[in-house]
């Protein structure tokens, strides 16, 4: 199966990790995967307290109505300590590896263990502790382990199946060793029972039937393994949907957003190596070595900033694609990666909102006491050639050919000229040529320069020029 477009051009952006990295180093190294799963585990961990709380409550009436009586409110207490617990692993639950989480989860088992395993110290009768293994209370680790499963990776589930089973053993060990029972009760169930010593096994109250305790622990493990497999699939899932989050983002960076959402939907390559018709923009800082002589390193990276960030906007809002930075400048390609039918305007609309753009922040400079800055702006209308470039290791999506390189030129004709944009005839007749109102009053304030000597170029360039 061939790669999505947004991959196939990103793969280069986005650093792969390395094999056998845990869910917390990717969170480290992918921000959006970080915000992922801090969303799903928050969301996860609320949905679990929720449940927890409701099957509590759910619980406390059950064991009201089917055992009614005073000593019953003991274990309604101890249920008042398991939602004690939900609440505290809501407050320290996050990502990241947490011992005060995993130590929550540990008590909530000790606890869950306790309760089953201890007769209640207020029940009037004496009672085997042998007896609790028979009442099927291990089916409540269930309940706990369905709340896991929604707040916590599979590593976690792994380890609190192991810890339960754990438990489980540690607490039949007990009570076959120094569990408290009542002789006379086997005594009477041996005479009632002659001849029926297998079925005696299983209801005599004093015997904690290890062979049925350890077939409960090969279950539980069973189904923590396939829930911790589930696990597994759901993180592996998640982290794709991150890394393409990423993707997105980084594509974002390079095109504009409705241009995003087109190339997502592609099913052609993008990196594929093509011939195209666009148009080429050159923008640059005039005088930007003489000013960064002047000014602090720390300024001059505030000023770039603040610049590409203006020229970012314009680029995007007249669908453009940003295909670098340059330093001080940048270059923008109109039609790619695919063409439309009012690219060349929009190249010529860009370079207009660009130069107002700067006269804006020029007036809040000045205002600042800052000097104000000048931009030369080159547009060319051709075909280039586009497509990956680079080795194996390196990638780059690249814009190649002569237009290029004449748009390039003619950023550098400005200054000669003293203009702040200069631009091709064959951009000028491809606005003529557009389906667009607009283009007559898109051109009425250039002026025709006539031909013009281009470095590079044996033949002279009809040059338009605004000033």
């Amino acid at each position: 199966m061939s790669e999505s477009p947004v991959a196939n051009l990103l793969n280069r952006y986005i650093p792969k990790p390395p094999v056998g990295l845990r869910e917390d180093d990717l969170a480290q190294a992918n921000q959006h995967l970080l915000e992922a799963l801090s969303r799903n585990k928050r969301e996860g961990l609320l949905l679990a307290v929720r449940a927890r709380w409701a099957a509590l409550a759910v619980i406390a009436v059950l064991i009201l109505v089917l055992n009614f009586s005073w000593e019953i409110l003991y274990y309604e207490v101890l249920l008042g300590g398991f939602a004690l617990i939900g609440w505290a692993q809501l407050r320290v639950g996050r990502v990241t590896q947490s011992r005060r989480e995993l130590a929550l989860i540990f008590c909530d088992l000790a606890l869950m263990t306790f309760v089953m395993v201890v007769p209640n110290p207020f029940y009037h009768k004496v009672w085997p502790m042998a007896f609790q293994y028979q009442l099927g209370e291990f089916s409540y680790f269930y309940v706990l382990l369905a709340g896991a499963t929604m707040a916590y990776s599979w590593r976690t589930i792994v380890a609190f199946g192991t810890w339960t089973t754990g438990l489980w053993l540690v607490a039949l060990l007990l009570v076959v060793l120094f569990g408290s029972e009542v002789p006379e009760l086997s005594e009477k169930l041996a005479v009632a029972f002659v001849g029926y010593e297998r079925m005696l096994d299983f209801i005599d109250p004093n015997n904690p039937q290890v062979p049925a305790r350890v077939q409960e622990v090969v279950i539980f493990l069973i189904v923590v393994g396939i829930l911790a497999l589930n696990g597994q699939r759901a993180n592996q899932l998640l982290i794709r949907q991150a890394d393409v989050a990423q993707e997105r983002a980084n594509l974002a960076r390079h095109f504009p957003p409705n241009i995003v959402d087109q190339m997502a939907g592609r099913n052609q390559p993008l990196g594929a190596v093509r011939s195209q018709v666009v148009a080429v923009m050159f923008v640059d800082i005039v005088g930007f070595t003489a000013l960064a002589e002047r000014s602090a390193a720390e300024e001059v990276v505030a000023l770039l900033r603040a610049f590409h960030m203006r020229m970012e906007h314009a680029v995007f809002d007249h669908h453009g694609t940003l295909d670098k930075f340059l330093g001080d400048g940048l270059m923008a390609t109109f039609g790619n990666p695919d063409p439309s039918a009012r690219d060349a305007g929009n190249s010529l609309r860009c370079g207009r909102a660009m130069l107002a753009a700067m006269e804006l922040w020029n007036r809040e400079r000045e205002d600042a006491g800052a000097e104000p800055i000048r931009i030369s702006i080159g547009i060319h209308h051709g075909t280039v050639v586009l497509g990956d470039i680079g080795s194996e290791r390196r990638l780059e999506y690249a814009v190649l050919g002569d237009t290029v390189n004449v748009a390039s030129r003619l950023e550098e004709l400005t200054r000669s000229l003293n203009v702040r944009i200069a631009m091709s005839e064959e951009l000028a007749g491809a606005i003529r040529g557009e389906a667009d109102p607009d283009a007559g009053t898109l051109l009425s304030d250039l002026d025709n320069r006539g031909p013009q000597a281009v470095r590079g170029r044996d033949k002279p360039i009809n040059v338009w020029t605004f000033k």
